[in-house]
């Protein structure tokens, strides 16, 4: 019964969905306000029959009925109850309802928080919006029933693969899912823009909040599973150019473009047509990522389908939201003409060759993923492209965008100079050569990606502190004048200083583990040790030991350093009999300077247990840079001042304040 009101309500918020879409489209060419009414109750409707398929769901995983498919090839009656509730979106049925939900919910947040756009435009928002809940409410129901029955009924469930039985990748998919589905609603603005033809400084400033909060998601579900690949998959990689990491690297690129270009649009009224084009794309990367993961095209432990009808399904949404938006854009573009100018030396041009280079780096990832699927296609030939060609052509480029991240934030709007923000960032260029120098002198390997990376990392970081410095004029005035300055910086400043700074993190972080790491292993007999860059490390013991739905080998380690005992490390081998598959649960010793990282693998008669150890220099700076990016987001979202220029844009256009109430 609960699979059938799952069911119903699926269908129920297909007819909805379809109904707001005509309904909101015919609205606006009538101009009749009650479409408008219809068009905010339609979608916070939608958004509660989903929720209800979505508990629906839920339930069915909570109790383990496998009369239902998607919950006999994914649980099991012994399986924890976390897994229980992440299994519901652990397989490719449930994680595009979860998908679907999120859909939903971001357009119910725009019935309730779009209070002040104007009715014209939010009708055709909501209009687009609801064709895309359409058309992946119609995937749903037709190849990917997450409610579909099964007969006979087993006695117990195939269990969830058990590289997703963990923590991580329990909040891993729906903090990406918010970020990719996020990008949405800027899409469906974008596509309202284009058809009333007027975009401006208004619609910007709409726009950038819904587009800060899809970044901030997304950049919190790459680092969530970054760390989980880090610490789960055993081989203390935390990025391996994998097809479906490079899917959701995509849309963050061009969101991370689109964000910084909302900025020069909102503040300067220019680059309409290509702030539009990159809302255009940075929703279609993300569901060209969802292609890649759901098509059947590629294997990996990220991936779901591997059913070639799926497949077309999704390719034909993908042709009719990418290119009807496309063929859209090449209509109207032209007629989105720029009021701003600016020089050569300015904000805007900085911000704007940032965007050129994001947005060529994004080709180049696009190019690197998919090529050798086309070649595959069309063809019996396979190739391969791996961390080699990104290292020689994606890390360079972002090298040289990563110079200009001080410059940019010092120069001013419309017209800057040069001489004055370079003798302010001279303190930081004298700081990153000697940086990198000294990277050069200490480090054995890798020693001029290390020397390059350490100096990069100290040129943005000390750029962004020096950037600060000068606004809240620290050492010019007393401190309690520095103090009241800084108090009075608005929140979108603060939001991209502490990103920014957050970058230069990561970039240290990724320069020492990357260029510095160092690995050995050993077989080892309990009492026997081997020694890794001063580290002892010995195996105390191996212990055998049945638990709720897996077999565990945890061998206990003692390290030592130099002489000195750190204590013991406990790695784990699982061994899950339902999937007849072993996974490898990672021993990590976490310092500000490095982590020790410790693997156990299967023991050989006669030799021991295989130990492998890794070090890897600055690793938890990752997971630091990560965290401060994700603060500058929220920071940014907080921006009152941008929320009051928002509010005043309403005031002026209401009815009777000598403006159309119905214009965007």
């Amino acid at each position: 019964m609960i699979a059938e009101l799952g069911q119903a309500a699926l269908i129920l918020a297909f007819v909805v969905a379809l109904l707001q879409a005509v309904l909101g489209f015919a609205g606006v060419a009538v101009r009749d306000p009650v479409f408008h009414g219809f068009s905010r109750a339609g979608a916070l409707a939608q958004f509660v029959l989903v929720a209800s398929a979505f508990a629906c769901l839920t339930a069915l995983f909570v109790v383990s009925d496998f009369s239902v498919l998607v919950v006999a090839q994914n649980s099991h009656t012994l399986k924890p109850f976390l897994y229980k509730l992440s299994g519901v979106w652990g397989n490719h049925e449930g994680s595009m309802l979860l998908w679907a939900l999120i859909l939903t919910g971001y357009t119910g947040a725009l019935a309730v928080l779009g209070q002040h756009v104007a009715p014209r435009l939010i009708t055709l928002t909501f209009s687009v919006q609801s064709l895309i809940t359409a058309a992946f409410l119609a995937f749903l129901i037709f190849t990917s029933n997450p409610f579909a029955r099964l007969f006979p009924v087993p006695l117990d469930g195939a269990d969830l693969n058990p590289l997703l039985q963990d923590p991580g990748l329990a909040s891993h998919p729906p903090m990406l899912y918010a970020g990719y589905v996020g990008f949405s609603i800027t899409f469906s603005f974008a596509v309202a823009a284009l058809i009333e033809g007027r975009v401006d400084a208004r619609w910007a400033r709409i726009v950038r909040p819904w587009a800060l909060t899809a970044w901030t998601f997304l950049t919190v579900g790459i680092a969530l599973g970054a760390s989980w690949a880090y610490y789960e998959l055993g081989w203390g990689g935390w990025w391996a150019w994998d097809p479906v990491e490079n899917a959701s690297l995509m849309p963050w690129l061009a969101g991370t473009a689109f964000i910084h270009s909302l900025r020069v649009m909102e503040k300067r009224d220019t680059l309409k047509a290509w702030t539009i084009l990159l809302a255009l794309l940075t929703f279609s990367l993300s569901l060209a990522g969802t292609f890649l993961v759901r098509s059947g095209i590629i294997t990996s432990v990220h991936a779901f389908a591997v059913d070639p009808e799926r497949g077309v399904f999704i390719l034909g949404i993908l042709v009719l939201v990418i290119g009807g938006s496309l063929v859209l854009y090449g209509l109207r573009a032209g007629h989105l003409k720029p009021t701003g100018v600016f020089a050569e030396v300015s904000r805007e041009s900085t911000l704007l060759v940032n965007n050129l280079f994001l947005a060529a780096a994004c080709a180049l990832v696009f190019f690197g993923t998919f090529y050798p699927l086309f070649i595959t296609t069309v063809s019996d030939e396979t190739i391969s492209i791996g961390a080699p060609f990104y290292h020689a052509t994606f890390i360079p480029m972002m090298a040289v965008l990563f110079l200009l991240v001080p410059v940019s934030g010092m120069l001013a709007w419309k017209r800057g100079k040069l001489g004055p923000i370079a003798k302010k960032l001279t303190p930081a260029f004298i700081a990153a050569l000697v940086a990198g120098l000294i990277a050069l002198w200490i480090a054995e390997r890798e020693a001029v990606a290390g020397a390059i990376g350490t100096a990069l990392a100290v040129w943005v970081g000390l750029g962004i502190l020096l950037d600060l410095k000068s606004r809240v004029k620290l050492f010019e005035v007393d401190l309690a004048a520095s103090w009241a300055r800084a108090r009075r910086l608005p929140a979108g400043i603060w939001g991209m200083i502490v990103a920014h700074f957050g970058l230069a993190v990561l970039i240290f972080a990724v320069t020492g583990v990357s260029a510095w790491k160092d690995e050995a292993s050993a077989f080892l007999m309990p009492g026997q040790s081997f020694e890794l860059d001063g580290f002892s490390i010995e195996l105390v013991d191996v212990v055998r030991s049945d638990r709720e739905n897996f077999v565990s080998q945890a061998g206990t380690l003692a390290v030592s350093r130099n002489g000195r005992e750190l204590g013991e490390m406990v790695a784990e081998r699982r061994f899950y009999p339902v999937r007849e598959m072993a996974t490898t649960e990672s021993a990590i010793r976490a310092r500000l300077d490095g982590d020790l990282y410790v693997t156990i693998g299967e023991g050989v008669e006669g030799r021991g247990w295989a130990v492998h150890a890794y070090i890897y220099p600055l690793a938890v700076w990752l997971w630091i840079g990560s965290a401060l990016l994700t603060l500058g987001g929220l920071l940014a979202l907080g921006d009152r001042g941008r929320r009051a220029l928002t509010s005043r844009d309403l005031a002026k256009h209401k009815p009777g304040a000598g403006a159309d109430a119905v214009t965007p």
